[in-house]
């Protein structure tokens, strides 16, 4: 039986690629639907990015923040409203400053769980959030980073955009100094920037690395060359992909002729500390609605 394929569809595969009206329509009915299987052909055919085009959600809110004075806790939530007119006014501004709170209190217990409990203090918040302001609200998802390094965070365009970064081997000593500051606050406008996906090229999973070289052979299916060649040519490929999702393997949006593994190490000889990100969260507003 033949798949419907509707327009939502197609818009969403649109955005996501880059790809023509009817190339899109033609890889959803192929993938039944499957708007992600359809991605992947697109990219196969090479009608595709190798990245989804993110970012693309209408819900508007601001994503909250909090920081311990010594910066070894941080929280990031995002909380969501219909218009941006709301989102801006104090009341809704308290409200955020209040799951904040709820988020901090709770400590190690804030799970998702936690956070959806209908019963729970934060889906409390949000329902006398929603009588008072007459919009429609929630809270999607939250970061905490708590006791195993130094973290800091970056908010940007009013905070429609919050990064938080963890780093590892900061001494009380290191800590202090204005260096360090400076290149916490780069690596963070770097995440906000460049949406690295990965800490390392040991945090990309096998599964996802295996696809993207699936996906590589299949462009050259017909090349005619050598096997040995080819996987040349995909790992060559792979670098590309680490280029851009590897976050030290991103050239720094402050000089590109360097990447990010080269600030990081040449901060950690000025600082006298090998000073490494350990892991980072980038949160858009309306994203988790996608």
């Amino acid at each position: 039986m033949a798949v419907t394929i509707t327009a939502d569809q197609v818009k969403k595969l649109r955005h996501q690629t880059g790809a023509g009206m009817m190339e899109c329509k033609a890889a959803l009915t192929e993938a039944n639907g499957d708007v992600e299987e359809a991605n992947t052909i697109l990219r196969k055919r090479g009608l595709a990015s190798a990245s989804k085009k993110a970012g693309r959600a209408t819900s508007e809110g601001v994503i909250g923040n909090r920081l311990s004075a010594d910066r070894s806790t941080g929280i990031l939530v995002e909380v969501n409203c219909e218009s941006d007119f709301v989102a801006r006014t104090p009341d809704f501004q308290q409200l955020v400053q209040s799951v904040l709170t709820e988020i901090e209190k709770a400590g190690n217990a804030a799970n998702d769980a936690w956070l959806k409990d209908p019963s729970g203090p934060v889906q409390k918040l949000i329902a006398a959030g929603i009588a008072k302001m007459g919009e429609n609200m929630a809270v999607p998802r939250f970061v905490r980073y708590a006791d195993r390094g130094y973290v800091a965070q970056y908010i940007h365009m009013g905070g429609k955009i919050g990064v938080q970064v963890e780093f590892a081997g900061v001494t009380p000593a290191v800590g202090s100094r204005e260096e360090l500051t400076t290149l916490a606050k780069e690596i963070a406008m770097q995440v906000a920037a460049a949406s690295p996906m990965y800490a390392s090229r040991d945090g990309v999973p096998a599964a996802v690395l295996e696809k993207e070289k699936s996906i590589y052979r299949a462009q050259m299916d017909n090349s005619g060359k050598p096997a040995n060649v080819l996987e040349k040519i995909v790992e060559g490929k792979l670098a590309s992909f680490y280029r851009q999702v590897v976050l030290p393997d991103q050239a720094s949006i402050r000089d590109p002729k360097q990447t990010v593994a080269s600030v990081l190490a040449a901060a950690a000889k000025t600082l006298g500390a090998p000073v490494t990100v350990t892991r980072f969260a980038r949160l858009k507003v309306g994203e988790a609605s996608q």
